[in-house]
């Protein structure tokens, strides 16, 4: 045959207990001049990859399965290609347990040229079978997509059944079933209330103080927090001082760059913040990298002890509770959530009144959307019939000619 063409071949099998058995066979020429088949028990079948072959071996773009390779080497491979590439080590680690605990259990032995749609989805029932939730899911679905994307670019296959699998579904529709499986943050449960935020402070203590005010005023992630230089403490800018976040300490106290290009922003802090670090300043201790928030001894702090110290202590001694008495929030991200709420609220009700973009700025998110499906509920309702009716009152209020 020419190169580049195929053809559904009908063919006759004769199994081991000598009663015929059909099966379909695909006879083709790949773009290197090579004879290869592949052979289908079902004619639809065979003419569907027949169509879809001729295409890719026209375009230069099929592979074999004989030149294909597992799901758990082309994982492999892409592990080494993101520790080359210089992601940062607790990316690469998170992608190496997504490999190893999920994608290589079901997937492992499985060619790339045999992953398909329904493979894809049948490998998700799998994991939901296996009480994954549906958001680990979700995430071990994106680290296959990338896997097979690497190996896309490496020759080893010709199409990324994750990426078509995301095509097919209507993004709109899967969006809005997303949020609504999605549980809305709750005051006083996820974020803690203003008397909470007031009384953590009147009870924190010593070196803890100026990092967990700092934390409650800037929305600062816990590694934006480790890893605060003084030199990105500006009290002079204008027109309000800032802090500015160009990087950050990951899990294994390493210094990088932020989690995202969004993530690099400035923070307008107020008179308590500034007030609190330069008095901090002065008794801060010496560190080589300069940190704000540093040890004793200057070395980056642990994300442990800035919760266990820093953080339940002053919500034991104020009473801020679960049922056993432990600290109720146990995350340094309800500081976080407490800051997006107190951008959010009005300013009458002792808010910044913030518009979503700003605040999406403030927080260093990706995406507005990122911002508003995490905290649109917090904005007030647009139908606020009390609102209406003043703005209604001041927009027909006779004015004074001049």
């Amino acid at each position: 045959m020419s190169q580049g063409s195929s053809r559904a071949d009908h063919r006759k099998a004769a199994p081991a207990k000598g009663d015929e058995k059909q099966a379909w066979v695909v006879d083709y020429t790949d773009q290197q001049g090579i004879r290869r088949h592949k052979t289908f028990p079902r004619k639809k079948d065979a003419d569907a990859w027949a169509s879809t072959t001729t295409v890719e071996v026209s375009k230069g773009e099929h592979v074999a399965d004989s030149a294909t390779v597992t799901v758990k080497e082309a994982g492999e491979a892409w592990i080494s290609s993101c520790t080359a590439d210089g992601l940062e080590r607790t990316t690469t680690d998170g992608y190496r347990q997504h490999l190893d605990l999920h994608i290589a259990p079901f997937l492992g032995r499985t060619k790339l040229s045999q992953l398909s749609v329904p493979v894809v989805r049948n490998f998700q029932d799998k994991l939901r079978e296996g009480n994954r939730s549906t958001e680990m899911v979700r995430r071990v679905t994106g680290s296959l997509g990338s896997l097979i994307a690497d190996a896309l670019e490496r020759g080893q296959t010709s199409h990324n059944a994750v990426r078509d699998m995301t095509k097919r579904r209507t993004r709109g529709k899967k969006r809005q079933a997303e949020r609504r499986r999605k549980v809305a943050l709750k005051v006083g449960v996820d974020i803690p209330t203003p008397d909470e935020i007031r009384a953590i402070i009147e009870n924190v203590k010593g070196r803890w103080r100026p990092l967990i005010i700092t934390a409650i005023f800037s929305g600062l992630r816990a590694s934006e927090l480790r890893g605060l230089p003084w030199a990105d403490v500006d009290f002079n800018a204008k027109p309000n001082p800032v802090i500015r976040v160009t990087q950050r300490a990951d899990r294994y106290n390493k210094i990088g760059s932020p989690k995202s290009e969004a993530a690099r922003r400035s923070i307008p802090i107020g008179v308590s913040v500034v007030n609190t670090l330069k008095e901090w300043k002065l008794a801060c201790p010496a560190s080589d990298l300069d940190l704000v928030f540093p040890t004793g001894a200057g070395h980056i702090e642990y994300h442990a002890n800035m919760i266990k110290r820093g953080l339940m202590p002053p919500q034991i001694a104020a009473g801020i509770v679960d049922e056993e008495g432990k600290a109720k929030y146990t995350g340094l991200h309800a500081l976080r959530h407490f800051y997006a709420s107190y951008c959010i609220n009005r300013r009458e009700d002792g808010g910044l009144g913030l518009l979503p973009q700003r605040i999406q700025e403030r927080m260093g998110h990706t995406t507005l959307a990122m911002t508003t499906d995490t905290y649109g509920h917090l904005f007030e309702s647009a139908d606020d019939s009390e609102s209406l009716a003043e703005a209604e009152r001041r927009l027909l209020s006779p004015v004074n000619a001049t």
